[in-house]
């Protein structure tokens, strides 16, 4: 006991303040770059899709399913049966004055344009982390709600273009499943976190979520009449997704429902898990290692927002750094006033050197010996 209070009390005073090594602690950690990623998943900071957690299709049977059978459909119809193809336009205008009303299923369901089949394809891929992290049942509950409340906002919009505009776009709609591809963007945006990959003209960046974008931009400008579907899709996704009008406890997927299709469709959608990838966790199953890998990516994204953050904060100027050509007041007084100390000679204080110090020798050291001498 003796010796250990010692050794602190010898230790206290060459160590550094408490405030000071947690100040030091917590710069290390805004600074430090985030943990690396597991194998297999994608990494937050290098890639131009958001972080998935798996990749594949694994644990989204329903994303799979609308990836394959609206996509078989929409090259069916245009390779082999394109006179079919006027059973699935969405014409509003046969709707409201003829009464076909299985229009609004049909023609909200198949892609006619190839192109579009692609671009919603690509997004849905994309877009399948919602289904990991809701649930089928919960995501399939929000496309549902989506998907029939842009119906309603399509002919609020229409009726409102020709009220006001006297623009007749009633039967040039674009069809298939489009309104609920747009509507998902509303939780991507807010609850997918941002992070810089790269920089390019100063304030321009590219980030994880900027091709996801790109491919939204090109969807809502392949056709003339597209961008009602598209904003009627934003309109819906806010609606149900901020829950003020309590949309989602009525539309959507009764448990029964969600049960039957768990049965019968689950297992020729479901995909296998992937095999390439390290296990993260210390989970006692599957499924508890695979939320602790999104939760770990999840962090990840976290680490490389707070990094990113105190790099802007450090910049200070985008493209060129003013600071660095012209100094503030203060840092050119601090300068100057280091300056004129540095400026005057510093002038060494002459050395005595004495002759009874072992090791140094003066000038007269002979001349004394010599008087010695002599005067023996």
């Amino acid at each position: 006991m003796r010796h250990s209070s010692a050794a602190s009390r010898l230790a206290a005073p060459n160590s550094p303040p408490r405030r000071e090594c947690a100040c030091a602690v917590a710069g290390a950690r805004t600074s430090a770059s985030p943990p690396p990623g597991p194998r297999g998943g994608s990494e937050p900071g290098g890639t131009m899709f958001t972080s998935t957690g798996s990749s594949g299709l694994y644990k989204a049977p329903l994303s799979k399913s609308l990836l394959l059978v609206p996509s078989a459909l929409s090259l069916l119809l245009a390779l082999l049966l394109p006179h079919c193809q006027k059973l699935f336009v969405y014409d509003l205008h046969a709707i409201k004055n003829d009464f076909q009303i299985w229009r609004l299923i049909c023609g909200r369901i198949i892609c006619l344009d190839l192109k579009d089949t692609f671009c919603s394809s690509l997004l849905i891929y994309n877009f399948r982390i919602f289904e990991r992290r809701y649930g089928s049942r919960k995501f399939a509950s929000f496309l549902l709600g989506s998907w029939v409340l842009s119906a309603l906002f399509d002919f609020l919009l229409v009726e409102a273009m020709q009220y006001s505009f006297g623009i007749t776009a009633a039967s040039n709609l674009p069809s298939g499943f489009l309104a609920p591809v747009f509507a998902l963007f509303v939780p991507f945006y807010c609850s997918i976190p941002r992070v810089q990959v790269a920089q390019i003209l100063g304030p321009l960046s590219i980030t994880n979520k900027t091709l996801i974008y790109i491919l939204g931009l090109q969807l809502f400008t392949s056709g003339s009449y597209i961008w009602i579907v598209a904003i009627s899709g934003l309109i819906s996704g806010l609606c149900y997704d901020s829950k003020i009008f309590q949309v989602h406890q009525v539309l959507c997927i009764p448990s029964w429902m969600a049960k039957f299709f768990s049965w019968t469709l689950e297992p020729i959608f479901s995909s296998s898990e992937p095999t390439s990838e390290a296990r993260i966790g210390m989970g006692a199953t599957l499924d508890i290692q695979r939320q602790q890998r999104m939760e770990l990516l999840d962090r990840q994204l976290m680490f490389s927002q707070f990094a990113q953050g105190r790099r802007q904060r450090q910049q200070q100027g985008g493209m060129i750094n003013w600071n660095r050509l012209f100094p503030p007041l203060r840092q050119r007084q601090n300068v100057n006033y280091q300056g004129g100390q540095q400026s005057e000679p510093a002038v060494p204080a002459p050395l005595e050197v004495s002759e009874e110090q072992p090791g140094t020798a003066s000038h007269t050291e002979p001349w004394a010996r010599w008087a010695k001498i002599t005067a023996r």
